[in-house]
This record gives C-alpha cells, structure tokens and sequence, in this order.
C-alpha cells in the first residue's frame, strides 16, 4: 500500500539536501510545498479517478490549463524511467479492481459495495467496465455473498482486504487481477464537502422510499430504518452525503431502480467530483490540497507504486469514449444471473447457468463483444434476413434510429416496439434461424455492437411465428445510443 505522507516527506528531505543556502526563504520554500502537493494530489486523483468510470478515462485534461503547468512532467521526475510494464501488458490486457466500501460509521463498514473489474487493452485503447454485484454469492467467498471478502479479511488482518478481494476475484472469473484500489466512501463523502459539494445533472425524477437510515438498522420500529430519498430532475449542487445517497440508492421505483441506472448515477456523481478536483479553485488552494491529501491517505488504499500508477495513466488518458464497454452483471432478463433467497433468507443472486462459465467466458471476450470497425467497411447482407428491432431502453426514437440503418444494410425491419424490460444496458441478438444466416447474425453484431443470448424463453414464441415471425430478434440497450 503506497504512504503518500512518507513519500512527501522523503521528498522534502531530498529537497533540503539539494537546495543551495541562498534559496531557503520562505517565499520559495512555500512554493516548493504548493507545488508538491499539487503533485500528489494529481498522483492521487490518477488512481482513485482515472480508472473509475467512463468519462474520467479522456485526455481532457492533459490537453487542459494542467498541461501547461507540468505537473506530470514533475511527478515522472519522482520515479523510474517508463520502460517497465504493468502486469498483463504483455498480454494486452491490464486488469485493476475498483472496491468501494461504506467505512466507519455505516453498518457493514467493510463490505464492498461497488465491486468493478476494469480492464484495459492497449493496443486498441479499449477499456472495459464490469460491475459485480454486491449479492452474488460464490464458491471462492464460502458460498456468502462476495462482498464480505473483504470484511472478513479485515477481521483476521487489518489492511489486508483489498488484496484478499482481488484474489478471490480473479480465482472466481479465473482471469489475472494484480491491482486493486479501494476507496473508503465515508471519506470520499467528506472529500466531496471539502472541495464545497458538487454540481450533478439528474437525469430522472425518482423515488426510493426503503434507503437505509444511518444508524436506524436495529431500530424496533422497522419503518423507522429506512428514509425516503426523492430527486427531481434538473441539475442540483449536492453536498458529500446526499451526492453519495444519489449514487448508492438501489431501490428506488421505475428505471432507475436497476443496476445499470445505479452505475450509471455512480459514474455522474464520479465526473462531476473530478470536474470539482481538478478546478483551478481547488489545485490553486494549498489549504483545501492539504486537506484532500489527508483524506485520500486516510481513505484511499491501493497496491498500485508510484510508477505504476504514471504508466497507467500514460496508456489510459488517451482512450476514446465510444471504445468503452459498460457491463452490470444482474438478473435483468438479459442477465446471466438469477435472484433466489439464501439459507439465512437473504436476498442472493447466482449465475442462471449454476456455474460461472458464461461469466468467465463474458469477461475473458469482453473486447470481442464491441468490434472495432468503421460501418464503411461492412458489406449489405443477400439473403434478406428480417429483424423485430424491440427498444430495451428509455431513449426515444432508438429502435426507429437503429432501423434505418438496418434497411440501409438490406436488413428487413418486420417491426418495432418496446421492450417488456427498459433496463438493458448492453444490445442483445436472439438468432431464431438457429444459425441457418450466420452471415446475417455476423452482420448485425457488427452494425448495432450487441451480443448472442442462447437462452430460449417462452416470451421469444411469438417472434418466430405469426405476424412478428422474423429470423432475428434484436432488443437495443443503452450500448446502441453510442454507435456511430
């Protein structure tokens, strides 16, 4: 785990030792300190943020006001010279685990409740978001939901969650996790006051009527553990515990009581903090720095050293929005899990196949799912395959969007409508000519990015006969909104 303070103060001490005596006045000694804690606070930010969602993997601000300042140039003044690689480079694939735990003062402090395999591939500058969901239960955690790895680790051993929850997980999916970073979101909720609240844009009106009450979980009046959380569409300045009460919500009515709209409230809540970060009032506050800094040594923990943490920003800063590939393991109707209750009564999730082998196979091909192609390049089908274009998401006007392009590739639209489900995130294929036009199905994962289901469930029957009969079935998720 990297000690950001004793790193600053080896520093410091190089600094003394190297200074000519004429230089120690207090104005330049002051500028030294500014600048050092500009440093890491930057350093910080690359690990805690950069890897955190969608929006903050950009260039933006290396091509910023931060670029002319030189502060990464400064930092790789710190570490060894970049011709060392991170763990999985050599196989193109770097893989960290991103852990979010409540911390002290909520119940369950140290169980996981984000859990998000972020893997990068840089030869083509695609980055992949899996979330895992808090309730899954596994062989490798006893068969008790995964996200008590790191509570248990926690009790034998302070310190050693984060890389005990790392293992497990890359036993589960059986793919090579070395790097972890786990944040502390009692702490991230006092980062956010410290740098004056954030702006966030809600995107959906919504209720949730069952967010737990801190500090009511034993209350004898069941109601009274819960609080009724409302958020009105629009943009809105949040202080620490509501921006975090917006982002963690898990039950709230309509849409955006599924998983994906809870990640997809996580990842706002994530840009808006690093558009706050990196302002020029907050690196220009040597006050409000120090402050950061002693919050994200508090509750900022990773396994990343210093230059490892520089080389993964190196080959992630320049990754392009539209190549990055968001997936919510859940039990919504394209999912690969199933709810089911525990022996305790507990609400559970398992894998629908009842073993991890769809997963692993999911999270080991995850690059092939979305192919890097231009539509310039793909050629219009000839055997007149026809598609029921079903809109899984909120987005209006998408499945008639989509069924243009469609048309303009041969393909035959013989409908159009809404999905019974609006909560897919990933475009899903069913192929109802059991591969009878495999050159059609090729196609259509390479115009519209989305994945073969081979379940069969009964609501399918109407699309291969009567006036719905088509020889593809194609239900858009919110993966079809970023295709060119």
């Amino acid at each position: 785990m990297i000690d950001f303070k004793q790193k600053m103060e080896e520093i410091e001490k190089q600094e003394k030792k190297n200074q000519p005596a004429d230089l120690d006045n207090e104005f330049l000694i002051n500028s030294r300190k500014r600048r050092r804690i500009t440093t890491y606070i930057i350093a910080v930010l690359v690990v805690a943020l950069v890897l955190s969602g969608k929006i903050l993997i950009s260039s933006q601000t290396d091509n910023g006001w931060l670029s002319g300042l030189g502060l990464f140039t400064k930092i790789r003044q710190l570490v060894p010279a970049a011709d060392k690689q991170l763990v999985g480079e050599e196989n193109d694939r770097v893989n960290v685990l991103l852990l979010g735990m409540g911390g002290e003062g909520h119940d369950g402090a140290y169980l996981t409740d984000t859990m998000i395999l972020s893997s990068l591939k840089p030869s083509t500058k695609q980055v992949a978001l899996i979330s895992v969901p808090r309730d899954l239960t596994t062989p490798v955690s006893g068969w008790r939901k995964l996200n008590s790895v790191n509570a248990y680790a926690e009790k034998a051993l302070p310190g050693s969650g984060g890389e005990a929850t790392t293992k497990a997980m890359a036993e589960l999916l059986q793919a090579p996790i070395t790097y972890y970073v786990r944040i502390d979101f009692a702490g991230f909720e006092r980062i956010i006051d410290e740098i004056g609240g954030v702006e966030i844009n809600v995107e959906n009106t919504f209720d949730d009527y069952t967010y737990p009450a801190t500090g009511q979980e034993d209350n004898p009046d069941y109601y009274a553990r819960f609080e009724h959380l409302h958020f009105t569409a629009g943009p809105q300045k949040m202080n620490g515990a509501l921006a975090l009460k917006y982002a963690r919500s898990r039950h709230a009515l309509g849409p955006e009581g599924s998983d994906f709209a809870r990640a997809r409230r996580q990842q706002l809540l994530l840009e808006a903090v690093k558009e706050k970060l990196l302002s020029r009032q907050t690196l220009l506050n040597p006050v409000v720095l120090t402050k950061l800094i002693s919050e994200f040594n508090k509750d900022v923990s990773t396994n990343l050293s210093t230059w490892e943490i520089l080389r993964l920003w190196d080959l992630a800063k320049d990754v392009n929005r539209d190549q990055i590939i968001n997936k919510v393991l859940s039990d919504a109707p394209d999912g690969m899990l199933v709810s089911g209750t525990g022996q305790d009564g507990a609400y559970i999730l398992t894998p629908r196949t009842g073993n991890f082998s769809e997963i692993r196979a999911m999270v080991q091909n995850i690059f092939d799912t979305v192919p890097v192609v231009s539509k310039t390049q793909i050629q219009a089908i000839e055997d007149n395959a026809s598609v029921f274009i079903a809109n899984g998401t909120w987005i209006t006007g998408l499945a008639s969007k989509t069924s243009l392009t469609l048309t303009d590739y041969a393909f035959k639209v013989s409908g159009t409508g809404n999905a019974v489900e609006r909560n897919f995130e990933q475009s899903v294929i069913y192929d109802l000519t059991n591969g009878q036009k495999n050159d059609s199905l090729i196609t259509l994962k390479k115009l519209t990015g989305a994945t073969q289901a081979f379940n069969s469930p009964t609501w399918l029957e109407p699309y291969k006969s009567g006036d719905n009969q088509s020889d593809f079935l194609l239900i858009l998720g919110t993966s079809a909104n970023k295709q060119e």
